[in-house]
């Protein structure tokens, strides 16, 4: 018995028409339409198999298309179509999967595929999936794909990791099927109720064509070819990306479907509803890691556009949360999103001086916790925009309470001194900094990256801890030589920002899930307790049994503490006149092909 998945949304909504050959495209008339802003870190990468950072995958999803994508205007947030032909169905017991293809939808021309127009089929979803297991790609999302329990696949994976012989990407396997060549199916060991959001990330879980692969071998990640509305026309690594549009993307039309209330909403689609995707002709990003330099560019006209104005100028920028008048009387726009991140500074639970789960241990991190001025941080750091995490699960998503408080965002120096004090955190030597228990140094050693928020943070850090007796150092890296090393448990302290791709707040408890230990649990956490309640929240349906369990996987996570969590923030995005149609997605990526900039307006 199958049944169509129930979503408040007809399938037609953001379904594609047929694909058009490159030469039924529109020819563009006019000055170029261009989108020129600043990413604040650098990419990794456009393999969407090896990448879980922020930046290549909004670029990565404007490249790759998913079957799924989210309704630009609507809040909540509403999935419907992009390359499937409709919802997916499941079985009564959610084990059992089954997605469509769009016919017609072809990849962006490429050398790859010899002059032949190459068609979007079902094994190129079944063929990116298996790459995330495959060992040799070495991917961090591996432990996530594998978690999903497909039927099979993580045998496959474990006959390659056996070896001798590579993985095999033609062995016939029961969880995973082509049906024919536009119908796809998954079947799961366990229960899955929420199992086709996975099929709604356009950055990573998206269809690749097998022979570009293939054709570009090692040097994938500088080559992405898909079908979606933009292609890489450049990239000089870590220094500027620019996408052109895809001349071969099919006839799909501007569509948004806003809440009756939405008044901009409204609006945006009123003006843009019916125009042909994408709007521009080319985005341009820069990466630029100092907040100075990227304001000025902005300011002076250089970008159209400031993503996360940076905190160093929000009071500048947008006092009283109001766009200051010196700008608005230029044309300036601001909008202000309370969004699904969260900001925390990981322990490395493998670390002799930070990690283990033995009591003293325990202690002193939720001492050092303790000695964090979270209220200092906010109002000074961050100008403001943020409030405090009182848990791992984000805004907006399952399992955020935002009446539930706990210890994570208590600042109580006295009882962090009285816990180190307790367990054998003394000063011995007199020198001014404690030891540890066994009369040992006691120094924690931060990982950083060299720009001007970090250095910040640094100096607040300093303060936090000489206030309860402990020596900090600081170790600084560019932000994808910091992500390696976390990966490879060779770092002790690193902060990062985690935002969510998706409605559901296990995402973000998987960051204490044992399994995932070296990939999304950058912390090495693991304790089984916390991994049954993570193993049973997945195969429940959401309910009160699972809000339940959802309450209990927070009160362990804040307990042990493998995780300092920081705050929630809120984002200030700016734009120049002529720009249209932007809206702060709430847990996904893609946009750039939503919104115009138009080039009278802009050069008035």
């Amino acid at each position: 018995m199958k049944r169509r998945h129930a979503v408040a949304l007809t399938a037609a909504t953001l379904a594609a028409p047929l694909g058009l050959p490159a030469s039924a495209q529109p020819a563009a008339t006019g000055p170029r339409r261009v989108l020129r802003y600043a990413f604040p870190v650098a990419e990794t990468g456009f393999d969407p198999a090896r990448i879980n950072d922020t930046y290549s995958r909004t670029v990565t999803a404007h490249i790759f298309e998913a079957l799924y994508t989210y309704d630009h205007l609507a809040r909540p947030p509403r999935l419907v179509p992009l390359t499937a032909a409709g919802m997916p169905e499941h079985s009564d017991d959610f084990r059992t999967w089954t997605f469509r293809v769009q016919p017609g939808i072809h990849y962006a021309d490429d050398p790859a595929f010899k002059g032949v127009r190459r068609e979007l089929v079902a094994a190129d979803f079944a063929y990116a999936v298996k790459r995330f297991v495959d060992p040799a790609v070495k991917s961090p999302l591996a432990a996530s794909v594998e978690n999903w329990k497909v039927l099979g696949l993580n045998a496959l994976r474990k006959a390659a990791l056996a070896g001798p012989k590579p993985f095999d990407y033609d062995a016939p396997i029961d969880g995973l099927r082509t049906l024919d060549r536009y119908t796809l199916q998954f079947r799961l060991e366990d229960p899955d109720p929420r199992f086709f959001e996975n099929m709604s990330v356009s950055d990573l879980f998206n269809g690749v064509a097998r022979e570009v692969v293939d054709f570009y071998g090692d040097k994938i990640a500088e080559h992405p070819v898909g079908t979606g509305p933009f292609r890489l026309a450049s990239w000089r690594r870590s220094s500027m990306i620019v996408l052109e549009r895809n001349p071969a993307y099919r006839e799909r039309l501007w569509d948004a479907q806003p809440a009756a209330d939405d008044a901009e909403g409204q609006a945006i689609a009123a003006k843009l509803r019916g125009r042909r995707l994408p709007l521009l002709d080319r985005v341009e990003i820069s990466i630029i890691e100092e907040t100075q330099p990227r304001w000025l560019s902005f300011v002076n006209g250089e970008h159209d556009f400031v993503d996360r104005v940076p905190p160093d100028f929000i009071n500048v920028a947008m006092p009283g949360r109001q766009v200051a008048p010196n700008l608005a009387k230029k044309g300036m726009r601001g909008a202000i999103t309370l969004v699904s991140d969260i900001v925390l500074t990981y322990f490395n639970m493998e670390d002799p001086v930070v990690g283990g789960l033995e009591p003293h241990k325990v202690a002193l991190r939720r001492a050092i916790s303790l000695g964090v001025d979270l209220d200092r941080e906010i109002r000074l750091l961050r100008r403001g925009m943020a409030i405090p995490a009182q848990s791992p699960v984000m805004p907006h998503l399952s399992g955020y309470d935002p009446a539930f408080k706990s210890e994570a965002s208590e600042y109580n120096p006295a009882r962090a001194k009285a816990l180190l004090e307790l367990h054998g955190y003394v000063d011995r030597n007199r020198d001014g900094w404690r030891e540890q228990p066994d009369g040992s140094p006691l120094v924690l050693n931060i990982s950083s990256q060299p720009d001007q928020n970090s250095r910040q943070l640094n100096e607040l850090w300093q303060k936090n801890m000489q206030g309860i007796g402990i020596r900090v150092a600081f170790k600084t890296a560019k932000w994808p030589e910091n992500l390696k090393a976390a990966r490879a448990g060779s770092l002790q302290m690193w902060g990062v920002a985690s935002a969510a791709s998706g409605g559901d707040g296990l995402g973000m408890l998987t960051r204490y899930f044992g399994p995932q230990a070296g990939n999304q649990n950058l912390a090495r956490f693991k304790l089984p307790a916390f991994d049954a309640i993570h193993e049973r929240m997945s195969v429940l349906p959401d309910g009160p049994e699972r809000l339940a369990l959802f309450d209990q996987a927070k009160r362990l996570a804040i307990a042990y503490m493998p995780y300092k969590l920081h705050c929630h923030r809120f984002v200030a995005d700016m734009m120049w006149p002529g720009v249209d149609g932007y809206r702060r997605p709430v847990y996904w990526n893609e946009w750039w092909h939503m919104v115009d900039v138009d080039p009278a307006v802009r050069q008035a």
